[in-house]
C-alpha cells in the first residue's frame, strides 16, 4: 500500500456521473489507503424495488387480502412476505442438497 503522504488529493465533482467517469478510469489504490479502510453497515437501507404484475386467481387474492386484513398488514407487503420466506427456505434446501 501506498504511504499517507503520497497519495493523491481525490477531487470534487460536480455530479455522479462526473465521478463515475473519473473512477472508471483510475486505480484507487492512488488516492485511498485500502488498509485503513474498516467494514461499513447501512441498516436502514432499503433495497430497490421492480413493479411487476401477475395474475392470480381471484379467490386466492380474496384470501390473501383476509389475511392481510386480520394481520393489519397491506396485502401486497403480506405477499411479498411470503414470497421471500419461501425463496429463502427453497434456496436453503438447494443449498444444503448440494453440499
Amino acid at each position: 500500500m501506498k504511504k499517507a503522504d503520497k497519495l493523491k488529493k481525490i477531487q470534487k465533482f460536480k455530479n455522479e456521473g462526473e465521478e463515475a467517469e473519473f473512477w472508471s478510469s483510475r486505480d484507487s489504490t492512488e488516492f485511498i489507503d485500502w488498509s485503513k479502510a474498516e467494514r461499513a453497515c447501512f441498516p436502514n437501507l432499503r433495497p430497490s424495488s421492480r413493479h411487476i404484475s401477475i395474475r392470480l386467481p381471484e379467490s386466492l387474492l380474496a384470501l390473501v387480502k383476509s389475511v392481510a386484513n386480520k394481520k393489519d398488514v397491506p396485502y401486497q407487503s403480506l405477499i411479498k412476505t411470503y414470497i421471500a420466506d419461501k425463496v429463502r427456505e427453497d434456496f436453503a434446501g438447494y443449498r444444503a442438497k448440494k453440499s
